[in-house]
């Protein structure tokens, strides 16, 4: 069965930090670009960062550049979202997904797989 598991989420303090964690079983993420995306009570979905099959390429909205890095571990079928400096607006469940577009340009917002179950991210004092 393929399937995507998130994990890593948790209630941190602003400014504080955390690793997602998008584990693959059941198929190889190696010939896959894989986004981030989250989705807010009430807000629309948003795509928060994308990494091409081999990692050359990435993608962040602009409301996390500078603060989110995203990374892949293509042995460990994993791909990682490391969040610093978090904000309040941070808030949100958080997704993975293969992308079926490229990471350049913004196809990769609309044209994406199944999602996992998705891990929350509470960012409160």
């Amino acid at each position: 069965q393929m399937q995507l598991v998130e994990s890593g989420g948790g209630l941190v303090q602003p400014g504080g930090s955390l690793r997602l964690s998008c584990a693959a079983s059941g198929f190889s993420l190696d010939y896959y670009a894989v986004g981030w995306f989250r989705q807010a009570p009430g807000k629309e979905r948003e795509g928060v960062s994308c990494i091409s099959s081999g990692g050359g390429n990435t993608n962040y909205a602009d409301s996390v550049k500078g603060r989110f890095t995203i990374s892949r571990d293509n042995a460990k079928n994993a791909v990682y979202l490391q969040m610093d400096s978090l904000k309040p607006e941070d808030t949100a469940a958080y997704y993975c997904a293969t992308v079926l577009a490229s990471c350049v340009g913004t196809r990769w917002l609309t044209d994406f797989g199944p999602w996992g179950q998705g891990t929350q991210v509470t960012v409160s004092s």
